[in-house]
């Protein structure tokens, strides 16, 4: 870096009037800043990053005077572990450092590069990794949580979590009839696996539904018990449809839709696909002689993202209470899922079709049971899930997905096509009755965020489509509204 880049650098963060994601200015006068460790780990365990010393942001981005650079150039050296002894950071990153002259003297320029995934936490020893692992966001090293720790911690090594026996499960807590398919297509599918069996528990224990000791497997409970919510209550999908483009437009109602979708599965996959798609617009196409009717955003899209969401989320003890969010906004729909990426998997290589598999149990078994509205097995196993997804949205004319991979947790969006923008406000009075009962004006307002004005039209146009019942006289300073029967 030279000093012109240097100067456009600086100038760039005094508009904005702060460090950013990238850049982190430190005065270390006379010696090294303390807090330097936690952007270093910050910028190792995010996407890298610039630290440059010798410079006063208090002061307006200028260089400090009298900087003593070799000797804190030293100390930032020895820190990294680079002296001959111990240094500050567990796992320190790659980095370089440029001596810069900037308005007559010389500052510090380091270059902090990212950790592969299978080297990361970076943190502060003196701290531990659960209480010195940092990330960036903005301008902020901010602490990782215990489970991103975690998550990063155990992103290279097999950790079977799917294999472990369910504490007081048995077998009478599977579901006999979904056994019995299983089993038989097993027969079908993958028939070596059931050669020689004698038995149903041997068959049982060779698709690790039961362990060798007989007893359920956790992959074994979610894709073929009865109610697997009895044992993890919260390993669902939560299906939120929201008002407008961001959580929280729907005033204190909070929600225009939701649906907790439980059971196996195989069951929350098909009840989620059904649960976003019966809030989002159908599109009618001739083909032939044929009218066709088909979702804005592609069936075996929304099932992917969803399937991919439920196989390769994390299963560990540590985030069995997490569930699965799936947000369905104006503009777009969001998957979430517990776990970050994993074995090899990066932002560079997800769209490269190579498949890495967390849950290698549940992916196996998930190939083989059938989902329950005869949509066929939900998992592949063969990396063609992504490109898959990214062809057909292409194909369709819309927007590719957007892969969010976070320290502990994988985001999908799923853009929505574009049109006008939606007016919400029926629905929301609709919702707010059926959620209250009977509402005046005043209290509709407050409960779905519209204005007065705005409650008066959308309830005058729904009571003339007999949805809405008034329950006194429009001189009554008692009346209220109501849904109509046809409606409640």
């Amino acid at each position: 870096m030279n000093e012109n880049e240097l100067t456009g650098l600086l100038e760039s963060l005094r508009r904005m009037g702060s460090d950013d994601l990238n850049v982190e200015v430190k005065e270390s006068a006379t010696t090294l800043s303390r807090d330097v460790w936690e952007t270093v780990s910050a910028f190792a365990n995010t996407a890298g990053g610039i630290i440059v010393l010798g410079v006063s942001e208090r002061a307006g981005l200028v260089p400090v005077e009298n900087f003593e650079t070799e000797k804190v150039l030293n100390q930032f050296v020895s820190g990294m572990g680079d002296a001959g002894g111990r240094g500050k950071l567990a796992n320190p990153p790659k980095y370089t450092i440029e001596r810069v002259e900037l308005q007559g003297t010389v500052v510090l320029v380091i270059t902090i590069e990212e950790l592969d995934p299978s080297s990361k936490p970076c943190y502060v020893i003196e701290r531990g990794a659960q209480g010195g692992s940092y990330k960036r966001i903005d301008d902020k090293d901010v602490p990782l949580s215990s489970t991103e720790v975690l998550a990063l911690a155990s992103y290279g090594r097999a950790t079977p979590s799917d294999r472990d026996a369910v504490a007081g499960a048995g077998a009478d807590n599977l579901d006999e009839t979904l056994v019995d398919r299983t089993i038989d297509r097993a027969f079908s599918l993958t028939p070596r696996a059931m050669r020689g069996a004698p038995d149903k528990q041997t068959k049982l224990e060779r698709l690790n539904i039961l362990d060798s000791q007989g007893n359920v497997t956790k992959a074994g409970l979610l894709v073929v018990g009865t109610y697997p919510q009895q044992f993890y209550p919260k390993l669902f999908i939560d299906v939120a449809v929201h008002a407008g483009t961001q959580k929280g437009m729907a005033g204190s109602l909070r929600f225009m839709d939701r649906t907790i979708c439980e059971g196996t599965l195989g069951e929350m996959i098909s009840d989620a696909v059904a649960a976003v798609a019966k809030n989002l617009r159908r599109t009618s196409t001739v083909q032939g002689v044929s009218r066709v009717d088909s979702l804005e955003i592609p069936e075996e899209v929304l099932r992917e993202a969803i399937a991919n969401a439920v196989i390769h989320r994390e299963y560990g003890d540590r985030f069995c209470g997490q569930s699965i969010a799936v947000d369905v906004f104006d503009d777009r729909v969001e998957v979430t899922n517990p776990g970050g990426l994993y074995g090899g998997k990066t932002r560079e290589n997800l769209f490269d079709g190579s498949s890495r598999c967390r849950n290698a149990t549940l992916v196996k078994l998930m190939s083989i049971v059938p989902l329950p509205d005869g949509a066929g097995s939900p998992a592949e196993g063969n990396g063609s899930g992504i490109p898959m997804m990214i062809d057909v949205m292409r194909a369709h004319g819309l927007a590719e997905p957007l892969f969010c991979p976070g320290f502990d947790r994988f985001k999908v969006v799923l853009y929505r096509s574009k049109i006008e923008p939606v007016d919400h406000g029926g629905g929301l009075i609709v919702t707010a009755l059926k959620h209250y009962g009977e509402l005046g004006t005043r209290e509709l307002a407050e409960h779905t965020g519209l204005t007065i004005s705005q409650v008066r039209s959308r309830v005058n146009a729904l009571i003339a489509q007999g949805e809405l019942e008034p329950t006194a006289p429009a001189t009554s300073r008692n009346r209220k509204y109501r849904l109509s029967e046809r409606v409640g």
